[in-house]
């Protein structure tokens, strides 16, 4: 990458980096070109060179955003994490990413955009979805899974249990404690109603 290609990427983070922290008090559809580029500090012409239109900037804004959560996941599970580790960093990442976007705007920006959802889709089948398989298989080695209950039966729980995370912390955030709630949920995850930690 010559000086100007270096300069040009440096100008589209801080462009995507600046939208995406608008995003925290703004609503998408309430956002204009003038502002962001008021909030970057570049022109306007920058923002449609680089993007042609709002609408190609948020896509773009959050297909990095994306990019990089499956970055950050990738590098946390070279670590060889155990089933607990994958659990806490699944809801410490929901957090994080809850204090960016609201949960309407996950859902406007993320599901309802049929491209948006797409891309995730596909990125969370070819990357995330073969390391938690391999996750799984090795959590079942280390016996930190119950040898009665099938790897397919496990996926399934987990996604079932990671598609409520954001209600779970929803309702976590009107808790006394918030983080005694997680871990009381969290231990529910590992234990049952009935279970008891060994």
């Amino acid at each position: 990458m010559n000086g100007f290609e270096k300069r040009a990427a440096k100008i589209r983070r801080k462009i995507m980096k600046t939208t995406m922290e608008m995003l925290k008090t703004w609503e998408p559809k309430r956002m204009r070109i003038a502002d962001i580029a008021k909030a970057a500090g570049v022109s306007q012409v920058t923002i449609y060179n680089y993007f042609g239109s709002k609408e190609k900037l948020l896509e773009q804004s959050f297909k990095d955003y994306i990019d990089q959560s499956i970055d950050g996941f990738e590098k946390f599970m070279r670590g060889n994490p155990s089933i607990k580790d994958f659990v806490k960093y699944s809801i410490d990442q929901e957090k994080a990413q809850y204090s960016v976007l609201s949960p309407s705007q996950i859902k406007e920006l993320m599901v309802d955009d049929q491209e948006m959802f797409g891309y995730i889709q596909e990125r969370y089948e070819k990357t995330v979805l073969p390391l938690i398989v391999r996750l799984v298989e090795e959590g079942k080695s280390r016996n930190e899974i119950s040898p009665k209950i099938s790897s397919n039966s496990v996926l399934i729980f987990m996604n079932m249990y990671m598609q409520s995370v954001g209600d779970l912390l929803e309702v976590a955030r009107k808790q006394d404690n918030m983080d005694v709630f997680i871990e009381e949920m969290t231990h529910l995850f590992f234990y049952g109603l009935c279970g008891r930690e060994e």
